[in-house]
């Protein structure tokens, strides 16, 4: 059980919480109409992302194996043969594929179809292809917005949508910069497209990354449909939390150089979850109470 766990990779379920920000954003994450369908495509996305991981893993065999990490894959390390990988991946397409289809929207089905093909074109050579891969990896993150914002019939602000693309990518680039080290450090390319990026590309990309984001976020916050639907003129004042949540992971980044897996990140360092939950509790005492 434990490496079927580590397959299917459960603990990274919290990225998919991508698809509940709609909700939050707009006011409805305590209107049971809203929740009820976006918890639904939250769990559907979560079966497709672990299929997803599966398709990556099998094609990345190889590569595992050769990462100081990775290696203890279970599909790397052959505790789970590729034919009971397989027999499950399609298990979990067949079961998020029903439960969208009877329960949500077309939209979110379609938008699940397109997450599932834009990682199978990943996994099967464009995450070759440096800067393609990380934008292949942000759109996957959009995509999760849609999903949620389809799922809960709300509409999406066009500021939340560049804003989640340009952070992604800002945490793709962290990690490609893990991949870096880890070449120049003991000379183990795990991933083809690390020809295409060097130390100095991706330190100028996550600064310039990390200026953008923040400006986006202000400029939501301070957008004329944002202010006409909460007057909540001081709405820009969370942006400290993100100024701060940035600035902590280009330190985890440049000086702990920990920055390969932002899920672990997330759920494990202190400072980054006291910005995110400074940040959920300010943002949402303004536009709920």
């Amino acid at each position: 059980m434990h490496d079927w766990i580590k397959l299917l990779r459960p603990k990274h379920y919290v990225k998919n919480g991508f698809v509940l920000l709609p909700l939050f954003f707009a006011g409805s994450i305590t209107d049971p109409e809203a929740l009820l369908p976006a918890l639904i495509a939250f769990v559907a996305f979560s079966a497709i992302a672990s299929a997803v991981y599966i398709i990556n893993d099998a094609r990345d065999v190889k590569l595992d194996r050769l990462h100081p990490e990775k290696c203890m894959r279970p599909l790397a390390a052959e505790r789970i043969s590729l034919t009971q990988a397989y027999a499950m991946l399609v298990c979990l397409v067949a079961g998020a594929a029903a439960l969208a289809i009877s329960t949500l929207p077309l939209e979110v089905t379609l938008i699940l179809a397109a997450y599932l093909l834009l990682n199978i074109g990943y996994s099967f050579g464009l995450k070759a292809i440096a800067i393609l891969d990380i934008s292949m990896v942000s759109t996957g993150f959009v995509l999760r917005l849609l999903a949620g914002s389809a799922a809960a019939q709300i509409p999406l602000s066009h500021w939340i949508i560049t804003m989640t693309f340009l952070l992604a990518l800002f945490l793709a680039l962290a990690k490609r910069r893990d991949d870096v080290q880890l070449f120049l450090t003991h000379g183990d390319k795990t991933r083809k497209s690390v020809d295409g990026y060097s130390m100095e590309v991706v330190n100028h990309g996550m600064s310039i990354l990390a200026a953008v984001v923040i400006v986006a976020y202000l400029n939501y916050c301070n957008s004329a449909e944002v202010l006409a639907q909460w007057n909540a003129p001081w709405l820009f004042t969370t942006g400290g939390w993100v100024v701060l949540g940035v600035l902590r992971y280009l330190q985890i980044t440049h000086i702990d150089g920990n920055s390969g897996n932002p899920t672990r990140v997330l759920l494990k360092d202190r400072f980054v979850q006291f910005t995110v939950f400074g940040w959920i509790t300010s943002f949402a005492a303004i536009i709920y109470l």
